[in-house]
């Protein structure tokens, strides 16, 4: 992460910002409930015997539960916070995300308390560049009170930020095409997997050789697969990845109704799922405007 100040004009306006309120007399959606807190405690695995019972209390860390203004959002927000949204817009720091919190418990909350809060802003950061993009980091205190009384304070800070464009994905590397095997690349361009067959022996063959590796011919013809076929063997590729791949998928040894082996990829269906014997289908899978490959679906019984 670089902080930038050097020509940060945007900066100095936002830093003028500082110190406005937020959210006023924000009101909690719902007082704190004993749902909610079983709630949360059973998507946390949470057993602590302090939240069950007659006595009690909502986990300190379900502050923000209490605060959140759900898809409605907070009729309290104010007009300084939104200009201040605004403004990071309108530069084009459109994306957020947040990066970390401070929370301090001044009490315990039980059931029934009903929530009201104040929000400030208590700081924007000068322009940074990170992995993510070039923004600005804003930074709010949420004051927390329960019938007046202070009960907690909760600092969050996101970045907004502008995100780095994506470079475009990768092509899938090209097939080495030759006087050998262009036959069988212009068939799958006609999405037809043509397979050689010795005219002297019949033997089918795949990949495509100049000649029978049964009885050494160099005269052949063609057959097309039916498209039906079986998994003869297969691996699962995690690592390295490859900018035109997607990690995990599965690369198969495929037998055909025909008689011969192929290599390509078994989709349809999660890697983990994959076994010796699943019958598949070809199928034509179209890369890119100068690219189709076949690949096998698995079929499900």
């Amino acid at each position: 992460m670089r902080e930038e100040q050097v020509g940060d004009e945007l900066g100095a306006r936002l830093k003028e910002y500082e110190g406005c309120p937020a959210a006023v007399a924000g009101t909690g959606k719902d007082p704190v409930n004993a749902p909610m807190i079983r709630h949360w405690c059973e998507a946390l695995g949470d057993t602590n015997p302090a939240y069950t019972g007659p006595d009690a209390i909502a986990p300190p860390t379900m502050l923000q539960a209490w605060t959140m203004g759900g898809l409605s959002g907070h009729r309290g927000r104010t007009g300084a916070y939104q200009e201040l949204l605004g403004l990071l817009d309108a530069a084009g720091c459109t994306a957020v995300v947040a990066t970390d919190c401070e929370q301090e418990y001044l009490r315990p909350l039980r059931p029934g308390d009903e929530v009201t809060f104040d929000t400030v802003v208590e700081e924007v950061s000068g322009r940074r560049t990170t992995r993510l993009g070039t923004g600005y980091f804003v930074t709010t205190r949420t004051d927390v009170r329960v019938a007046g009384e202070p009960v907690a304070t909760h600092r969050f800070r996101i970045l907004k930020y502008a995100p780095v464009p994506r470079a475009p994905r990768p092509r899938r590397p090209r097939p080495v095409v030759n006087r050998d095997n262009a036959g069988f690349w212009r068939g799958v361009a006609e999405h037809r997997l043509l397979i050689q067959r010795c005219t002297a022996c019949g033997t089918p063959r795949h990949p495509w050789l100049p000649g029978c590796n049964t009885c050494g011919s160099p005269d052949w013809d063609t057959l097309e697969a039916s498209g039906e076929g079986t998994v003869h063997s297969y691996v699962v590729l995690h690592h390295p990845p490859f900018p035109a791949f997607d990690p995990p998928y599965t690369v198969g040894l495929i037998e055909l109704a025909e008689g011969v082996r192929m290599v390509s990829n078994v989709v349809g269906v999660p890697c983990d799922e994959v076994r010796i014997g699943l019958p598949v289908r070809l199928e034509f899978q179209r890369c890119d405007e100068e690219l189709t490959v076949p690949v096998f679906r698995a079929v499900r019984r």
